[in-house]
C-alpha cells in the first residue's frame, strides 16, 4: 500500500428504520463491523437524538468507524478509516451493509497520506505496521436518552439491552445503567430504576393509606412492575390488592429483572388481573374498593384512555363512601397542560375541596419533580393522618422516602404550581 491509510465514505440506503433509531443495537453492529475486519476496538460512543437519529463512533487501534443515521429516510452516512495494512476496511463495509439491511450502498475509497506526497523526515524510532503488542482495554460509552419536545434525560448504560421486546401494546426494554442500576422503559419512556424506584412507589401508596387507616380492598390500575403493591402489602389490615395490568410482558419482565420490586406478585393477598384497566373498572361493582391507585404510564400508547373523564367517573362510582383515589399526574414543569387537566377533571368529579395535589422528587423522571392527585369521596383528607403512627410505620418498614414530615410537606406546593392550579 502506497499510503498511510485507507478511507472509505459510504452512503447506505434502504436501511432498517428500527436499527437506525436504536443506539444500543447500532453500537453492537458497528463494533462487530470493526472486529470483522480484525480491528482492535478501544472505545465506542453512541447517542440518540430527538426526535430520531443516532450518531456514533468506534475508535479502533487502527483509527475509527463513524456513523450518523436518518431513520425517517432509511439512510446512514458512514466513515471508515484504517491505517496500516493489518486490516481491510472493505470487510467492515460488508459487515455494515448486511447488519443495516441496506438495499443499496454508494461507497467511495480514498488513500490518505500518500507516500509520494509526504516529506521525508528523520524519526528516532521504529514504525510499527502491526499493533499486536498492545492490548488496550475496550471502553463503551453508550447512552439512553428519554426525549421530550425541548429537553431530555440521558443515562449511560452498559451498551447491551437486557430486554428488547415488542409486546402487543408497547416496546418493553431493560437497560443496565451505571448510575441507577437496571432501568425499565416503555416506548422509550423511563418507568422505574433499581436505585430510585422507592420514591415513586412509596409516595403513590402511603399518603392515602396513612390517611385512610381502615382500607381493606385496594385496586391498582397499571402497576405492572409490582412496586405499588409491594408498598400496600406492608399494611396487615389489607385483605386484597387487585392489580389490573394490560401488558403481561411488563409483569414477566419485572419478575425476571426487578425481583425486589415485583415481590408482591407472589403475596397471597395480591390478585393479578391481566387485561384492560378501564374495562375492569367499568365492570366493577359500585362501592367495591376503599382505595384506587392509578399507576399509569405517560399519556401515550395503551395508557391514553386512563386520562379520560369517563374513566375517573367510574372510579368515583366503585369507591366506597369514604374511599380515596390517588393518580400520578405528570410533571408540573414538563407536562403542564396534562397536569392541570387531570386536576380539573378530578375537581369536577370529586369536588374542588376534596382534591389535593402533592409532589415528590424522582431523579430519573422528567424534570425530577413529579405530581400526584389525592381525591376523596368522603370526609378523609391528607390531614387525616396520625403523625405518630406514620412515623412508627416508616421506621418499622425502613421506608427510604416517606415519613410523617414528608407527608405534610409534599402537599405544600411551590407558588408557580399553586397559580397553575388556580387559573
Amino acid at each position: 500500500m502506497n499510503s498511510l491509510g485507507r478511507h472509505i465514505l459510504v452512503e447506505f440506503y434502504g436501511c432498517s428504520q428500527e436499527i437506525l433509531g436504536d443506539a444500543a443495537r447500532l453500537e453492537k453492529l458497528v463494533v462487530k463491523a470493526a472486529k470483522d475486519a480484525g480491528a482492535t476496538v478501544l472505545n465506542s460512543t453512541f447517542h440518540q437524538f430527538s426526535p430520531v437519529g443516532t450518531s456514533g463512533v468506534v475508535v479502533i487501534q487502527e483509527s475509527h468507524l463513524a456513523i450518523h443515521t436518518w431513520p425517517e429516510f432509511q439512510y446512514a452516512a458512514v466513515d471508515l478509516f484504517t491505517c496500516g495494512t493489518s486490516i481491510d476496511p472493505w470487510d467492515s463495509f460488508e459487515s455494515l451493509r448486511k447488519g443495516l439491511e441496506s438495499t443499496y450502498a454508494s461507497p467511495l475509497e480514498m488513500l490518505r497520506g500518500q507516500f509520494g506526497l509526504l516529506p521525508k523526515v528523520e524519526y528516532d524510532g521504529e514504525f510499527e505496521d502491526e499493533a499486536a503488542s498492545i492490548n488496550p482495554a475496550y471502553k463503551r460509552n453508550v447512552w439512553f436518552t428519554e426525549w421530550g419536545k425541548d429537553s431530555g434525560l440521558s443515562l449511560r448504560h452498559s451498551g447491551d439491552k437486557l430486554v428488547d421486546h415488542k409486546s402487543p401494546f408497547q416496546k418493553v426494554e431493560v437497560y443496565d445503567t451505571y448510575k441507577y442500576g437496571k432501568m425499565l422503559t416503555l416506548d422509550g419512556l423511563i418507568m422505574t430504576t433499581e436505585k430510585d424506584e422507592y420514591v415513586y412507589h412509596e409516595m403513590i401508596a402511603h399518603p392515602a393509606m396513612q390517611a385512610h387507616k381502615q382500607a381493606k380492598r385496594v385496586l391498582i390500575i397499571g402497576g405492572g412492575d409490582g412496586g405499588v403493591a409491594r408498598e400496600l402489602l406492608r399494611y396487615e389490615q389489607l385483605e386484597e390488592v387487585v392489580i389490573a395490568e394490560v401488558d403481561e410482558v411488563v409483569i414477566k419482565t419485572a419478575r425476571e429483572h426487578f425481583p425486589k420490586i415485583a415481590s408482591s406478585f407472589a403475596h397471597p393477598k395480591s390478585k393479578l388481573e391481566i387485561g384492560d384497566g378501564m374495562k375492569y373498572v367499568s365492570e366493577s361493582a359500585d362501592e367495591s374498593f376503599d382505595l384506587v391507585i392509578v399507576d399509569s404510564p405517560d399519556r401515550v400508547g395503551p395508557a391514553e384512555g386512563l386520562y379520560s373523564e369517563d374513566f375517573y367517573q367510574n372510579i368515583h362510582r366503585i369507591l366506597k363512601p369514604n374511599g380515596i383515589m390517588v393518580a400520578q399526574s405528570e410533571s408540573p414543569r414538563f407536562n403542564e397542560h396534562v397536569f392541570v387537566g387531570i386536576a380539573n377533571c378530578h375537581r369536577k368529579l370529586f369536588g374542588k375541596d376534596n382534591v389535593w395535589t402533592y409532589l415528590a422528587f424522582v431523579p430519573t423522571y422528567t424534570t425530577g419533580m413529579w405530581a400526584f392527585s389525592f381525591a376523596s369521596k368522603g370526609a378523609l383528607s391528607p390531614s387525616s393522618v396520625d403523625r405518630a403512627e406514620a412515623a412508627k410505620f416508616a421506621h418499622e418498614h425502613e421506608l427510604q422516602y416517606y415519613n410523617e414530615d414528608i407527608h405534610n410537606a409534599a402537599f405544600v406546593l411551590p407558588t408557580y404550581v399553586k397559580k397553575m392550579l388556580e387559573e
